[in-house]
């Protein structure tokens, strides 16, 4: 660390509180601190330029999490108001579809009762019931360190701006706050980058399965009034992915004519070659899609990730000065493709469990009785009943994964017991990458520019930008491996598994040179998950850069 980085000083504020992201598991819990006491000092720091800027899901919304915070959330006017009317699954052909009828679904499969929703605009929404409660909200404010006293987290370092691109302090250096708090709450979702750090440095992922995730993409579409149904919900299975990844898609008629069309791809394919966002523009051309699409006109794309290890994967929740909540602790329920409630009923769950322990005067003490509550709660008995339908999955293969999976879940509907009793997840996503010598490469059809895109004009419609003058957020823990050992090994699948064309081998008279266009990263964090070689670390940007979606 240079002169200047060791003389730097900022000035600091105290909270009782520190949340670390503006989804709906941060909002959740500092709306529910303030709830039990209203003299608690809550800030809530969101490196999104608004709330809701970064905000990506579905999002089919269960609303047990709503109505635990906010039981009159209808009376106040929360954005969640088409309700599912139709609830189709199919499993896909190139050229037609089956359709698996509803009642061998375990009822927990049911959208009955469940709300097509913009989770952007629910956050949004939650975010002014938070400001009018007095919590205390900072967008475009990226948390980019955490403050430690010895082994404990007191706080974070938030708002840093001006750096020159090669990492040197800038003439407009804000060196940003320290914010620091009697609990730090990490909301970051997926991989969070803070959240990443903590797992490791406290060992919260021992003796737990290792975390496994899919790459969700997502475009909006206005439709023909005509082939709109409001409340209609569709997926599907199969094709065009087939035995190459497991994954599937989602179809929501949400309102105002505007369809939501999803699809995910999960992360531990081995066939280097997969180009996920291909699979996902050819899945449009399927003849029930592209038959729903056509004459209708694209107005939002986006892509994250989503964590889908499930009740396995959940690393201790707590740690020395705060907790995880939400995405940042794997909290989806992958067969429901549902993780909202979760993440509010685990901000409840910390709300509760911080404000006790400083009533009481513990405060500094472990949240272990958070951790506890998860595990023995409503989070923990959603996602134990379908703990092995994604390792079966994986192990095994579509059909077996919905005749075992779905016999266990069945059973464990009806009683409360697994009789498959607990699959471990293997190897890490990356570490299931093969060898490019091992696969063929995949020929995929070129975008028409009607029902299919190229990516980089795909990303237009996410409204990303950020500063050029910044250093990449994208860090190489060594520049050589791209080019020196993924190329030849693996193909770079960089070049493929960014659904945001970031990373490029651009051949130049020297040779082949891994090129990284920061502008055009959309934060979704494949990259630092798959990449073969775990050498891409994901960090944040300046706070307000990355996409600006109005309503994802």
């Amino acid at each position: 660390m240079s002169q200047s980085e060791t003389e730097i000083e900022r000035e600091s504020m105290e909270y009782d509180v520190v949340i670390v992201g503006g989804g709906p598991s941060g909002l959740s819990a500092a709306i529910r601190l303030k709830q039990i006491n209203p003299d608690l000092s809550v800030v809530l720091l969101e490196k999104g330029s608004e709330i809701g800027a970064h905000i990506l899901s579905g999002a089919v919304l269960d609303p047990s999490g709503l109505d635990a915070l906010i039981p009159d959330w209808r009376e106040q006017g929360a954005p969640v108001q088409q309700e599912v009317t139709e609830d189709h699954f199919y499993i896909m052909g190139q050229h037609g579809e089956i359709r698996v009828p509803n009642f061998p679904m375990p009822p927990l499969m049911s959208n009955h009762g469940n709300y097509i929703v913009s989770m952007g605009n629910v956050c949004r929404w939650l975010a002014e019931q938070a400001e009018a409660m007095g919590v205390e909200i900072f967008p475009g404010m990226a948390c980019s360190q955490l403050v430690m006293e010895g082994e404990r987290v007191v706080g974070v370092v938030a708002g840093e701006f001006g750096r020159n691109q090669d990492g040197s302090i800038g003439e407009g250096y804000e060196p940003g706050m320290e914010l620091r708090g009697k609990y730090v709450m990490l909301a970051e979702g997926v991989r969070g980058s803070l959240s990443k750090i903590v797992i490791e440095r406290f060992g919260l992922s021992e003796g737990h399965c290792p975390q496994k995730f899919g790459l969700g993409m997502k475009e909006i579409w206005e439709v023909d009034p005509a082939k709109f149904v409001p409340g209609k919900v569709m997926h599907s299975m199969g094709w065009p992915l087939g035995g190459n990844a497991g994954g599937g898609s989602f179809v929501y008629h949400f309102e105002n004519n505007q369809v939501l069309v999803g699809f995910v791809v999960h992360l531990n394919y081995a066939n280097p070659y997969l180009y996920p966002y291909a699979e996902f523009q050819r899945f449009k051309h399927h003849p029930m899609i592209a038959e729903l699409l056509e004459g209708g006109k694209r107005v939002a794309y986006g892509a994250r990730a989503i964590t889908e290890g499930g009740w396995q994967s959940i690393p201790q929740m707590d740690f020395p000065g705060g907790v995880l909540l939400g995405c940042a602790a794997g909290l989806v329920n992958v067969p429901r493709i549902k993780g909202n409630h979760n993440a509010m009923l685990s901000g409840i769950a910390a709300a509760e469990a911080a404000a006790a322990a400083i009533a009481e005067g513990r405060a500094g003490d472990r949240l272990a009785d958070y951790d506890a509550a998860i595990r023995s709660g409503p989070v923990g008995k959603d996602l134990s009943r379908v703990r092995n339908v994604k390792p079966i999955w994986s192990r095994m293969g579509l059909w077996p994964s919905l005749i075992l999976g779905g016999f266990d879940m069945w059973v464990a509907n009806l009683t409360g017991w697994n009789p498959l009793g607990t699959w471990r997840h293997g190897k890490t996503d990356a570490a299931a990458t093969g060898k490019a010598k091992d696969f063929k490469p995949i020929e995929y059809p070129k975008p028409d520019g009607k029902l299919s895109f190229d990516r980089l004009t795909n990303v237009a419609f996410s409204f990303t930008n950020h500063e050029e003058s910044q250093p990449s957020h994208l860090k190489l823990r060594d520049p050589s491996i791209p080019i020196a050992v993924n190329l030849p090994e693996y193909a770079e699948p960089a070049q493929r598994y960014c659904p945001a064309g970031v990373y490029e081998v651009v051949e130049d008279q020297g040779g082949p040179r891994f090129q990284i266009n920061f502008q055009n990263c959309v934060h979704c964090k494949t990259c630092d998950i798959k990449d073969p070689l775990q050498n891409i670390v994901w960090t944040t940007p300046q706070g307000g850069d990355g996409p600006n979606y109005p309503n994802m």
